[in-house]
């Protein structure tokens, strides 16, 4: 009955994004899915509800998983491979006090297929969940 141009959602959730154009275009619906930049606190977190889960001692770890896929952008140029990347994300966020990474993966940001190669797609997109305490936090990265 409603027709609407378009649906906005949220980069931070963005393989959420992905699956809801993918089922727009099979579908053949007439409807712009519209991507809304990440809103990030000063230190870098995205903002979630979930963050007022956080507790006094795990909370000032959050910011580094935002810090971290900030600093896999150099690594990707300075010719490490994806895997690599996502190895030494994974490694360096899982040394620090109170988080685990659930994954982390680096994907074709249209098909959200995992990459072997920089150059195997057009747009890559890094996405992570990390346990901060009990508290699941998820972001992403574009690396193109």
């Amino acid at each position: 009955m409603v027709k609407p141009d378009g649906a906005f959602f949220g980069e931070k959730d963005y393989q959420q994004i992905a699956i809801i154009r993918s089922m727009v275009a099979q579908c053949g619906f007439e409807l712009d899915i519209i991507a809304m930049p990440i809103v990030r606190e000063a230190s870098g977190l995205a903002l979630s509800s979930r963050n007022q889960r956080l507790t006094e001692q795990t909370r000032p770890n959050a910011p580094k998983i935002y810090q971290k896929l900030r600093e896999s952008l150099d690594w990707k140029n300075n010719g490490k491979t994806p895997r690599d990347v996502e190895k030494q994300v994974t490694e360096e966020l899982n040394a620090e006090p109170h988080l685990e990474v659930e994954y982390y993966t680096i994907v074709d940001a249209t098909s959200l297929q995992p990459i072997e190669s920089w150059n195997d797609a057009t747009q890559t997109i890094g996405c992570i969940a990390c346990y901060c305490g009990e508290v699941r936090l998820i972001d992403n990265i574009f690396y193109t």
